[in-house]
């Protein structure tokens, strides 16, 4: 205790008066403008924290209404995407301060995407703002958590009756494999979370962190920052999936716009990188990439696809039909003939059996006439069955088995065909389906082997943890890319010659004749 019972009980009186309002709580517990402070030089937070201080604020004091007028209470959700150093742990620091000051009892939960970033940049920035706080004595600060002293815990357990042992601001790792160990975090009094470079936790995290949430109180806030790094994932999706996006507050903040911020850094960045590049999307407007780090297909390349004209086209060239079934499931069937991807309209089977999936194949044969179907064996067995049972000769990819191409760049055969398409894309033209646009930008890549560094794409198991759905469109026009067939004016020719119409590869399965 630093001061008598007296004067602490006062200050508590104090702090409690701001349990809803963070933004008055800021500006009464920091050394302001104080001679020689850290923040000797600083008359209170940014413009932007106030913005969110305040929003935090109306939140609170709608949902103290909720709750009284026994109306549905909600938790305050925001993410936000910046270009760097802009402030926002010092963020952290303060609304955590917030919620243990003014909200005993309550709990305040911080993870990022790395260890490192969590011990050695979030919370002992956290630790600093309490550090030079008005009642910095009232807590004990350690490398990953802070929670009240002894004395503390005794005043507020025996004058407000309030149980001390979940009043406590953590730090905390996650494992994508054991998403559970993350789990556990409830609080009666409030609780708010925070991420740190939130673009690179998975979903499974964001899905066990919305179950912590279940006490009704107004006090719940969760929070998420970070430099918006690539443009799939679950923090992307906050912002571009109307499902969750409903549910998010956004913010993206141009680090230009901030004060009290080098703005001679960002100017070095545009330089360096050029006022469109993607660096400066991220690091400095705070926007999302045009390609993620690890993004196989550019938005750039495929807006490009989606918007280029089809101007006399090569209609000699072979028409391929490709097909990604998924039996009961969405089964995708996509066309291209050359360059052009876009004249026959893709067809999207729902909750179909091998049979009718097989029967609509056959349709859009008779319909279309193309030279070669392919079908993609991993859920397509039956289907490929039931096509040859009816004398249709078809081209059966395996996605997984080992790339053709021994000396190329890719591991596998679905990333190869995946990696024809991309090299495609600047000059080819597709449908401006928004699914299409989906699935052909969200696909990420790794490296297969270090030893032959070739590449392969994320898997669709992978995909789905992060909320991602199977890219069945991309896929039905990758497999477009499998069969090398002769032009079409060649096979003419060839079949009024002497010999048979040539097949481009050895294989246990021909053209469609």
């Amino acid at each position: 205790m630093k001061y008598k019972t007296e004067q602490e009980q006062e200050l508590l009186t104090d702090l409690l008066s701001f349990s809803h309002d963070p933004e008055a709580f800021v500006q009464y517990v920091y050394p302001w403008g104080e001679k020689g402070s850290p923040l000797e030089h600083v008359s209170g937070p940014r413009g932007w924290q106030r913005e969110v201080l305040q929003e935090v604020k109306n939140h609170t004091a709608g949902q103290m209404f909720s709750l009284e007028n026994q109306l549905p209470v909600e938790v305050f959700r925001e993410a936000v995407a910046s270009g760097r150093g802009i402030g926002k742990s010092a963020l952290f620091g303060m609304l955590s301060h917030w919620q243990v000051s003014t909200h005993p009892g309550s709990g305040v939960l911080f993870t990022a995407n790395t260890e490192g970033q969590l011990r050695s940049r979030t919370f002992p920035e956290v630790g600093r703002w309490i550090g030079m706080s008005l009642n910095a004595h009232w807590f004990q600060i350690d490398s990953l958590k802070i929670y009240p002293k002894e004395w503390l815990a005794k005043i507020v357990e025996e004058q407000l009756k309030i149980n001390p042992l979940y009043w406590i601001i953590q730090g905390a790792n996650w494992s994508e494999e054991a998403p559970d160990a993350f789990a556990g975090m409830h609080n009666a009094y409030g609780l708010a979370v925070f991420y740190d470079e939130a673009s690179g936790i998975p979903e499974p995290i964001w899905r066990v962190t919305s179950g912590f949430f279940t006490e009704l109180t107004p006090y719940r806030y969760w929070i998420v920052f970070s430099n918006p790094r690539r443009n799939a994932g679950a923090f992307y999706n906050r912002f571009h999936k109307p499902e969750l996006a409903k549910d998010w507050r956004t913010r993206q903040i141009d680090a230009r716009t901030v004060e009290g911020s080098d703005q001679s850094v960002y100017e070095q960045i545009i330089r360096e990188h050029g006022a469109h590049s993607d660096t400066a999307r991220v690091e400095v407007y705070g926007q999302f990439p045009e390609a993620g780090d690890d993004q196989f297909i550019t938005n750039s390349a495929v807006r490009g696809a989606q918007e280029r004209k089809i101007e006399a086209f090569d209609d000699a060239e072979p028409l391929i039909m490709g097909v990604d079934p998924a039996p009961r499931g969405r089964t995708a069937i996509r066309f291209r003939q050359g360059r052009d991807a876009r004249s026959i309209p893709p067809t999207v089977l729902q909750g179909k059996d091998n049979v009718e999936i097989a029967n609509e194949i056959t349709k859009l044969l008779n319909k279309y006439n193309p030279d070669a179907v392919v079908v993609d064996a991993g859920n397509g067995t039956g289907v490929i069955d039931y096509l040859k049972r009816q004398r249709v000769r078809v081209f059966e990819v395996w996605f997984g088995k080992a790339a053709e191409d021994t000396d190329g760049e890719f591991a596998t055969v679905g990333s190869e065909l995946w990696g024809r398409m991309r090299d495609w894309l600047p000059g080819g033209c597709i449908d401006d389906s928004p699914t299409l646009f989906r699935d052909l930008t969200v696909r990420t890549w790794k490296y297969f082997g270090r030893e032959d560094g070739k590449k392969i794409l994320t898997s669709k198991k992978d995909m789905a943890k992060d909320g991602i759905p199977s890219p069945d469109d991309g896929d039905a026009l990758a497999l477009t890319f499998y069969p090398r067939l002769p032009r079409r004016d060649r096979k003419a020719r060839m079949a009024n010659g002497p010999g048979a119409v040539p097949v481009a590869r050895d294989m246990n399965y021909a053209v469609l004749s």
